[in-house]
């Protein structure tokens, strides 16, 4: 039974990680007065792809690849179809994914500090917080199963 929820859960996030993607994970505006624009990692990806083609490649990295690359990688492990070896390699793509995460708090933090304009953090922040957290502690799970 334990098994199947595990299953469920990690194939859950196959479909959660891309709405996690589109949804807003924050708000910024640049005065209090007007309205603020949502930004979400789908619309920031589109917006560094335009100026900084480096950043944007390793934010792609962190926030598209390595967690789903980490979820897929997981769920072929826990149908026998990847063996069990390549978990410590999928330990470390959560651990990048949990990265970009840590990178969106930071940014928030700083953008704060600094003063100018405003920033909300909305519910997409939390959802893809919840999707990284919920995919390590599965991969914990599956790998103490041993």
């Amino acid at each position: 039974m334990r098994d199947l929820v595990l299953r469920a859960a990690n194939l859950a996030l196959l479909v959660l990680y891309p709405v996690a993607w589109a949804a807003p994970l924050l708000r910024a505006g640049l005065l209090p007065l007007f309205a603020l624009d949502e930004i979400s990692v789908l619309t920031g990806l589109q917006s560094l792809w335009r100026t900084d083609i480096v950043l944007a490649l390793v934010v792609t990295v962190f926030a598209l690849f390595a967690p789903y690359l980490k979820t897929i990688g997981l769920a072929l492990v826990q149908f026998g179809l990847l063996d069990r070896r390549a978990l410590p390699v999928l330990a470390v793509l959560g651990k990048l994914a949990m990265a970009d995460v840590f990178l969106i708090a930071l940014y928030v933090t700083l953008a704060k500090g600094i003063g100018i304009g405003r920033i909300e953090t909305a519910w997409g922040l939390y959802l893809f917080t919840a999707c990284i957290l919920a995919s390590l502690v599965i991969g914990m799970i599956e790998d103490r199963k041993g």
